[in-house]
């Protein structure tokens, strides 16, 4: 469960969004201060700034998300230098690009499929049910340490305690044997509960179409670009020859 609880947050494997973040915050806190400006200041006699007409964009701080904003920039850059835009290498990117951008929506579906489906039933099971459950074996075991004490008592007893001790245990061994049994049941009320086999049944589902998208998008983009790639190095090989 606290291994699943990364997909709570699309940054999970995107290790440089601490820096982007950052840059974000700059931009946005920015626009907040030109905004209240703006807004306060209107009609006094201080000069105030132009309001801002839209928030800063957001990214998406995925893995995914990262490879298709980076292909595009290189291949937008590329092509825009190549005159009549003849360059198999920025469109390789191009390609790459596109086959990313099923894979990034894919991968926004997946991490909101499994909050949905297996992350918040699952606390809610856990929460209920195992936490009961839980509860009842930390009763059964301040029962023990009781019956043991009981018993130590009753071993350390004077002649005149003794029958008193002794009643002490029996009543300590009947505490057991009760807070034993609702413990035993509740653990198998947790065992046969459906719901935890069916939220993990969803999580599973949900990891096998995003990887799934992915492996059908980025194969077709694969055979397209391997195309490039011998073109290209046939026409370099051709060149040269002479």
């Amino acid at each position: 469960m606290s291994i699943t609880k990364v997909y709570e947050s699309e940054t999970y494997d995107y290790p440089t969004q601490i820096q982007e973040s950052l840059s974000e915050l700059s931009s946005s806190i920015g626009y907040n201060i030109t905004s209240f400006a703006a807004t306060n200041l209107k009609g006094t006699n201080l000069p105030a700034p132009a309001s801002p007409s839209a928030p800063p964009p957001t990214s998406h701080k995925t893995l995914p998300h990262a490879l298709l904003r980076s292909a595009s920039t290189a291949s937008n850059a590329l092509q825009a230098t190549v005159a009549g835009g003849e360059d198999r290498l920025g469109k390789a990117l191009a390609l790459y690009a596109s086959g990313w951008e099923k894979v990034a929506l894919a991968r926004l579906e997946q991490d909101a499929g499994i909050q949905d489906n297996f992350l918040h039933p699952w606390q809610t099971t856990l929460n209920t049910s195992i936490a009961v459950a839980m509860k009842a074996r930390h009763a059964v075991r301040i029962s023990r340490l009781e019956l043991d004490a009981a018993k130590q008592t009753l071993k350390n007893a004077s002649p005149q305690r003794q029958e008193h001790a002794r009643l002490e245990v029996e009543n300590a061994e009947d505490d057991l044997v009760q807070k034993t049994e609702v413990a035993i049941t509740l653990m198998k009320t947790v065992l046969e509960n459906p719901e935890p086999i069916k939220n993990l049944n969803e999580l599973a589902k949900a990891q096998l179409l995003y990887f799934s998208i992915a492996a059908e998008s980025l194969s077709t983009i694969q055979g397209e670009i391997e195309e490039l790639s011998v073109a290209a190095e046939g026409e370099y090989r051709k060149s040269r020859d002479h």
